[in-house]
């Protein structure tokens, strides 16, 4: 069997490592092992939080929504009417007209509740 020279091949892959435990503290941006280790944590934190993302703003925009809505009536009753009356207003854009515009936001209550 002829031999395999890997150094081309490991640098490459160390430097790739490195380069991507850029801005990391102390070693874990020098030294290869503990950068490989850091790197791993890291990869796996974000593949886990791409998916929590979605959780969160769904969170606050049901918050934004129940605040908005100021003890008039409950959320899940006034989800509950919006879904009655076919009003197709996904909860992102019910929070932002909530913030930005708040007398529509009272004149779609009033239309769901009515």
């Amino acid at each position: 069997m002829s031999r395999v020279k890997r150094g081309n091949v490991a640098r490459k892959r160390r430097k790739a490592v490195l380069k991507q435990a850029k801005g990391f503290r102390g070693s874990l941006s020098k030294l290869f092992r503990q950068a490989n280790q850091a790197v791993m944590h890291a990869l796996v934190n974000k593949y886990r939080d791409r998916r929590n993302r979605k959780r969160d703003f769904r969170a606050l925009w049901i918050t934004r929504i129940n605040a908005a809505l100021k003890n008039e009536i409950s959320y899940s009753k006034f989800t509950g009417l919006l879904n009655k009356k076919n009003v197709e207003l996904n909860r992102k854009m019910l929070s932002e007209i909530a913030i930005s515009n708040p007398e529509v936001f009272d004149d779609i209550v009033k239309f769901v509740k009515k």
